[in-house]
């Protein structure tokens, strides 16, 4: 949803890569996966001496990278700006120094267009950041995406939570992307000076205790905070519900097939989250004008009153800037919790997003710094700065700064099921439906058999019928 070139939504986005053992700054031929000199055999290379950052060193600074001087240059094209852009210079600066090549970064706030100009034009930068696997696909059967093929993509894949590697891949199996920056979703936030009811173990417990506590604030109190306002992009904020809750109500076989354009919008699985949505709707701070009139990142602003408007916020990792600077909320005004499971067949599924990375033009400096940017060392340069989530299980936990990124990031460590963003796969057209839909069911939901059938029409013609 939005989530690669939207500002707001790309400080939740991840570098999903594995603590490979391949050369961070190799020269030849990119090792086709082989070892690199002085890796552990795990992968995992030695922790840098305190106060010295990870890979510092033309020999890596301890952690078992080998950099060959190539010189040169490599042009990267990005959706990141401001304090992103100065950790992702940050973190490539050791390859650059170990190298001797230089990094050419140009941040874009519309990476899509920009790409889709280039591949037209023949005018593409050899790595760059992709709007989301649909297009990265797309690109790669056109010809313009190269293959990964120099990742060894089985220790890649075992070094990272289940089912991130073949997001990454083409219908052939090919790795064509890998993810660098990545939101944990499905969070459910509250203040801890109204909410004292911890951690429901179900669904039905956490409502049942949130209507609970909203009836015992009185007047105009709610059990949620919701708000799916986004100018062009309104609606994305319920498409994250949706997915949240088809995952964990009907299972990763639905939810895959769904994404595929397989799944009916009008089946029984996907009606059944839209109206176990709508209960959370039924049960939202302000009604239908609050939700469908309210930005995203101002919608929990009645959380932090005192009384509270509500009780509870659904959202991304990514929020607590909003919560900080929107409501003027203080490092102890918020916590949360995963949203828990609603069928007990499928527990320990997650949610997340990410910006994807690819290749356009195959060189000696894009493939070495690919393998640099797929070490664990490389990673914790920019988890240490703040505002990044590794999925490489070999980043400490106790790298990252605060307790909210250490917390998400085991999250992901731990996920038994994690599926991408489901309408970040979606083809536009479909995409675009769904995020209407959302602001139509929230505005009135007596549509719901409308919407359903409308969105099942615009499928068949999205995926070719």
């Amino acid at each position: 949803m939005m989530e690669s070139w939207h500002p707001a939504r790309r400080l939740a986005t991840l570098l999903v890569a594995g603590s490979l053992v391949l050369a961070a700054c190799s020269g030849g031929d990119g090792g086709a996966g082989g070892a690199s000199p002085g890796a552990t055999a795990d992968g995992g290379g030695a922790s840098p001496p305190a106060g010295e950052s990870p890979a510092a060193s033309a020999d890596g600074g301890g952690t078992g990278f080998q950099c060959e001087n190539i010189g040169g240059e490599v042009s990267v094209v990005g959706s990141w700006s401001g304090a992103e852009q100065d950790s992702f210079l940050a973190m490539v600066a050791p390859w650059e120094e170990c190298s001797g090549a230089t990094v050419n970064y140009t941040g874009s706030r519309d990476l899509q267009t920009q790409l889709t100009t280039g591949i037209a034009g023949g005018n593409l930068p050899d790595l760059a950041g992709l709007p989301g696997p649909g297009l990265m696909k797309e690109w790669y059967d056109q010809g313009a995406l190269k293959p990964l093929d120099f990742v060894d993509f089985e220790a890649y894949s075992s070094s990272t939570p289940a089912g991130f590697a073949e997001l990454g891949t083409a219908e052939d199996g090919t790795l064509i992307g890998i993810f660098t920056k990545a939101a944990v979703k499905g969070l459910i936030w509250f203040n801890p000076k109204h909410w004292t009811a911890g951690a429901p173990a179900s669904w039905d417990e956490l409502q049942q205790a949130a209507q609970a506590a909203a009836q015992e604030l009185g007047g105009d109190a709610a059990a949620w905070c919701v708000g799916v306002e986004s100018g062009g992009a309104s609606g994305w904020p319920g498409t994250d519900w949706l997915e949240d809750i088809v995952l964990r109500q009907s299972g990763p076989d639905v939810y895959d097939a769904w994404v595929r354009g397989e799944q009916k919008w009008t089946s029984p699985e996907i009606r059944q989250a839209w109206e176990t949505f709508g209960e959370v709707l039924s049960a939202s701070y302000g009604g239908p004008n609050y939700i469908v009139n309210t930005n995203f990142g101002t919608a929990a602003n009645p959380m932090f009153s005192n009384p509270p408007g509500c009780l509870l916020h659904h959202q991304a990792s990514f929020i607590t800037d909003f919560f900080k600077n929107e409501a003027g909320a203080a490092e102890g005004d918020y916590d949360f919790f995963v949203m828990p499971d609603i069928n007990e067949q499928f527990a320990g599924s997650i949610t997340g997003a990410g910006d994807l990375f690819g290749m356009f033009n195959d060189t000696e400096q894009a493939r070495s710094l690919v393998q640099y940017l797929l070490t664990p060392e490389a990673q914790q340069i920019w988890v240490e700065r703040g505002g990044f989530i590794s999925g490489n299980r070999n980043v400490p936990l106790d790298a990252y700064p605060d307790e909210t990124s250490r917390r998400s990031a085991e999250i992901l460590q731990q996920a038994q099921t994690f599926r991408f963003d489901g309408s970040d796969q979606f083809p536009g057209a479909m995409n675009e439906a769904f995020f209407s839909a959302v602001v139509r069911f929230a505005t009135d939901q007596s549509q719901l058999d409308a919407i359903l059938s409308e969105l099942d029409t615009v499928q068949a013609d999205a995926y070719g019928g």
